[in-house]
């Protein structure tokens, strides 16, 4: 009687817990409830015979570990033979510096003002290399096991699904269209415990339309998934194929995907073809009546509500909300919206957990809910996982990654190296987050030894505003209650949600502080993730296969570098800010090795300068008869060449491991020194004049191509990876660089062959600065090509002009004396 009791009180206190990465079902629990009351009768010998209890104990201990069933598991990877390259290539490194410090005081040698010059800029690229060397040094994987998820008896917590839009024109509504179906359609035990938001920061009419369009589909789109366990869940990508007819499936499966083809052609055609003075006459988008893009109040509309639904049926609640935009107030760009999201579904459904992806990035794998839970409840202390990011990955992508914005090779090995620290960065899409986390409640490690108890009504008052919906959702956050807000009617909560989603709510908050996505970063989501790990939590890299999410990555010159400077300029604010993760690490509780992982990508821009001067070395070289890399005849020639041949070679097998081809390599390397000279660049002096108080930085979108049966990323181009120019001032630099080479390597070549006269220092310049300028031209090949191009893949001639003024000017310099 009395072990019924205690096995009763214990059964009822340790249900839906986690023991070191495993969930307990019924039966294991009561195997470890028998353990409890084994170990109690030690402590209390009258309640049985110790020698029968110890042979109990040993039977139970070993029935539990045979009973238990993982969620996740963490791997190490190894990786002997690339720390071994690293040091090597980090052995040359300073072997480069030695060399060079060692002949800076020696006057009969090479010394010169580019000789200095090259020795700061080589400390810079040592410096960079050891980060690089910190970040992937002991790379991990987690392997997830949703099976073992589904066998459990206990309830999942709900999840709110973001999906952000920007612009109608850059980002068309079918694309977010089939980002949205594909989340409807997701495998979750009960799809009234899913919700999918869409943020239009556009406050397009057109839009809303095609979500309530969406709505009616999605009653026979997600059947249809889940009758014949489809795959992909994006309509568009789904039917960039016909189905097997020789294959397994029946005649009624045909008929039925034809139908549903019919259906979604259907969908798409109205949607590209909706006319937005026709919509506005609709009394049902009343509210757009009048209403401009950057001003206009807050839009919310419940497009389906599943709260009806019986257990599994339906698909997850529909809610279309543009945020109120004012000229009087600074809106925060996606940080803002994403706030606005968090507080609109607060006060609405309320679920623990919340999934934030791009309108263009849709769910790719329809289990990425449950390999999720997998990693979210999977670990015994919930700080290891405060949030679970995807790889960023594409479909339709262009071949060998011709304009290096894939990243495959950049999430395999640094990510899976920054994933064995402290935990993956935040992508900005594709993750999954535990709301009290992004309300800014430490790790339970923290407030066992600090503060303790619930916060006041007024604490949250002053943290979250002064909805008192709002504030009661996150005190239930903030205490551990993990279900969601249950209503009959989620249309009563749209007065509510439209308080909390009016622009001047955060004034004398802590929104976009210590609440919510953080501002004061164009990088809103390094910025954010940062915050976390900052505070303590750790992250997790969620790579399942098939890849969790698909995105469409941009093409063309233009939309490219457009991306790279958003980015290069959100994290060089981040750096010189007072979020920058030093002081997070010397103030915080940011790790030094996920601080210094964190400079890998904040030190992008700062790159820039030192890439630029020493891309300049070469050409100034040949100009004015000088050198910067020791002669062939000299005993240090050998350590730059070593150096250069080690470390292509190490990046050529990197790709090659990842399953990239050498052209893969070449397009991504090329690329890097595109963007250092034109992206990063621009992005360092934007940031400058911000700081000096001149300019303000501007977020830029990037276009996204639309595609609506076609997930082959195919064109009307005769080749779309070819680089396309516009007159954008991005791209002076590089063409300056271009036309510069060319003309040093044809002065070069007229002062060795033709005249045969040499009238630098010490003999002026040798093979190596040939060799280096000729490199640089081969990198700079689409400049070239498109100084000699007309179209869209022809440099413009308003960038040619101020190219050709600044080359004369630097040639002028060079050869002045």
């Amino acid at each position: 009687m009395l072990a019924a009791l205690i096995g009763a009180a214990l059964r009822k206190g340790i249900k839906g817990r986690i023991w070191d990465g495993y969930k307990l079902h019924r039966s294991d629990r009561d195997v470890v409830v028998l353990t409890y009351v084994v170990n109690a009768s030690f402590c209390c010998p009258p309640l049985a015979y110790r020698s029968a209890f110890f042979v109990a104990a040993a039977i139970a201990s070993l029935a539990m570990a045979g009973a238990r069933k993982k969620l996740q598991e963490r791997v190490a990877l190894r990786r002997t033979a690339w720390k071994l390259a690293d040091i090597v290539v980090l052995f040359l490194l300073l072997a480069l510096l030695a060399r060079r410090a060692a002949t800076l005081g020696d006057t009969s040698t090479t010394w010169q003002w580019p000789w200095l010059a090259a020795l700061v800029c080589e400390a810079w690229f040592t410096f960079v290399w050891l980060l690089t060397i910190n970040g992937k040094w002991s790379p991990v994987r987690f392997d997830t096991f949703p099976e073992h998820l589904l066998e459990a008896d206990d309830e999942l917590p709900a999840v709110d699904m973001f999906v952000t839009t920007a612009d109608p024109a850059l980002e068309p509504p079918v694309i977010t269209v089939n980002t949205v179906l594909s989340l409807l359609a997701v495998d979750y035990p009960d799809a009234r415990k899913l919700a999918c938001y869409v943020s239009d920061d556009g406050c397009s009419p057109v839009t809303c339309y095609a979500l309530s369009e969406v709505a009616a589909f999605a009653a026979l789109w997600v059947p249809f998934c889940k009758r014949h366990a489809v795959g992909v869940r994006a309509p568009f990508m789904y039917f960039s194929s016909a189905p097997d007819e020789a294959g397994s499936h029946g005649a009624d499966f045909l008929e039925s995907w034809a139908s549903m083809k019919s259906e979604y052609d259907k969908l798409a055609s109205r949607i590209e073809n909706a006319d937005e003075g026709s919509i506005l006459q609709d009394a049902e988008f009343a509210e757009f009546v009048g209403s401009e893009r950057r001003n206009h109040p807050t839009i919310i509309k419940v497009l389906w509500d599943n709260s009806k639904s019986k257990t599994g049926e339906g698909f997850p609640h529909l809610v279309y909300v543009s945020r109120e935009k004012s000229p009087r107030h600074y809106h925060n760009f996606k940080a803002g919206a994403m706030n606005v999201l968090t507080r609109v579904s607060a006060v609405m459904t309320n679920a623990p957990i919340m999934l934030n992806v791009d309108c263009d990035m849709f769910a790719n794998n329809p289990g990425v809910a449950l390999h999720a839970m997998c990693l979210l409840l999977g670990f015994d202390d919930e700080t290891d996982s405060g949030f679970v990011q995807a790889p960023q990955k594409f479909y339709g992508s262009l071949r060998d990654d011709p304009f290096g914005n894939q990243m495959e090779v950049l999430f395999q090995k640094l990510g899976g190296g920054v994933a064995g620290i402290q935990g993956m960065f935040y992508g900005g899409t594709g993750c999954f987050h535990r709301r009290k986390v992004i309300y800014g409640t430490p790790p339970p490690d923290t407030v066992k030894h600090g503060t303790t108890g619930s916060p006041s009504y007024k604490e949250l008052q002053m943290k979250f505003g002064n909805s008192k919906e709002l504030i009661d959702s996150s005190r239930s956050i903030i205490s551990g209650d993990v279900l969601a807000r249950t209503t009959a009617n989620m249309s009563s909560r749209i007065e509510m949600a439209k308080q909390v989603g009016a622009c001047n709510y955060e004034a004398g908050t802590c929104w976009g502080q210590e609440v919510g996505w953080v501002y004061g970063s164009m990088t809103e989501d390094i910025l954010t993730g940062q915050r976390i790990h900052t505070t303590g939590w750790k992250s997790v890299l969620m790579d399942t296969n098939p890849p969790a999410f698909l995105g469409c990555a941009p093409t063309g010159g233009p939309a490219s570098l457009t991306q790279f400077k958003r980015w290069a300029t959100g994290v060089l604010e981040i750096l010189i800010s007072k979020n920058s993760p030093i002081l997070g690490t010397i103030f915080g509780r940011l790790q030094l090795r996920q601080c210094l992982a964190y400079l890998i990508v904040d030190v992008w821009p700062v790159r820039a300068p030192f890439e630029l001067c020493y891309a300049l070395l070469g050409p100034f070289c040949l100009l004015a008869n000088q050198s910067f890399l020791p002669k062939a005849s000299d005993e240090g020639f050998y350590i730059p060449v070593a150096l250069f041949l080690t470390f292509q070679v190490y990046y050529l097998m990197e790709y090659k491991d990842c399953g990239l081809s050498a052209r893969a390599w070449w397009n991504n390397h090329r690329m890097q020194r595109i963007t250092s000279a034109s992206a990063w660049l621009l992005a360092f002096l934007t940031v400058l004049l911000k700081t000096m108080g001149l300019s303000e930085t501007v977020f830029e979108v990037t276009r996204k191509e639309s595609s609506t049966s076609d997930g082959s990323g195919s064109t009307n181009e005769a080749d779309p990876g070819l680089f396309t120019f516009d007159s954008s001032p991005v791209f002076i630099p590089v063409t300056v660089l271009a036309i510069l080479n060319i003309v040093a390597i044809a002065v070069g070549v007229w002062h060795a062959v033709v005249t045969g006269t040499v009238k630098g220092i010490h003999g002026g310049p040798g093979i190596g600065e040939f060799l280096y300028c000729c490199w640089t031209v081969l990198c700079f090949w689409p400049f070239v090509r498109g100084l000699v191009s007309r179209g869209r893949y022809g440099i413009p001639w308003s960038v040619k002009v101020k190219a050709g003024l600044i080359v004369g000017a630097l040639v002028h310099f060079c050869t002045r004396n």
